[in-house]
């Protein structure tokens, strides 16, 4: 049964950097990217990113079925990393996505991974801890972000989250 590590956090508070760290002994890593460069800005950030990872790792950029990708990765890999978990609902938001068909994707993504033999480490974004959004769009995507990060924490044997740079193990 694959172990499951689910790290959260602010926006730059580290969290891609501190999967990384973790990942760093793997072999064998499926580094599994949700963004999709929609503009020159995010493109700049996709290329920092693609940077800061070891370059033998195998990378799969995937904005939306990523529990089916899941299923496809082959079993030689020693971990799967997926970056990240806010992405792919805002990806999923944008395509018109039922809030309950985001979650069931979610889900999926998490009892794929268990499955597997190989570890992972999930990331995502705490949107919660911010104002109320004051719009109608904003509410329902922090409110399903955050049912979303609920299902991962619930469901990873290892939850981490990064304050300014530091990990704070919760469970």
């Amino acid at each position: 049964m694959g172990r499951i590590t689910f790290i959260i956090g602010g926006a730059r508070s580290g969290k891609s950097g501190h999967a990384l760290k973790l990942a760093g002994g793997a072999k064998r890593v499926a580094f599994v990217a949700t963004c999709e460069a929609l503009d020159n800005e995010m493109a700049m950030r996709i290329k920092d990113h693609k940077n800061d990872r070891p370059k033998h790792w195998t990378t799969f950029e995937e904005p939306l079925a990523v529990s089916a990708l899941i299923r496809r990765i082959p079993a030689a890999h020693d971990l799967i990393l997926i970056d990240c978990l806010t992405l792919l609902v805002s990806n999923l938001f944008l395509k018109k996505r039922a809030p309950q068909k985001i979650e069931k994707e979610i889900i999926a993504i998490m009892e794929e991974l268990k499955k597997r033999k190989d570890s992972s480490i999930v990331v995502s974004n705490e949107v919660g801890l911010g104002i109320v959004p004051d719009n109608r769009l904003g509410r329902e995507f922090r409110d399903v972000a955050g049912r979303v990060n609920k299902i991962a924490a619930e469901r990873s044997a290892q939850v981490l989250f990064m304050v300014s740079g530091i990990p704070w193990r919760i469970k």
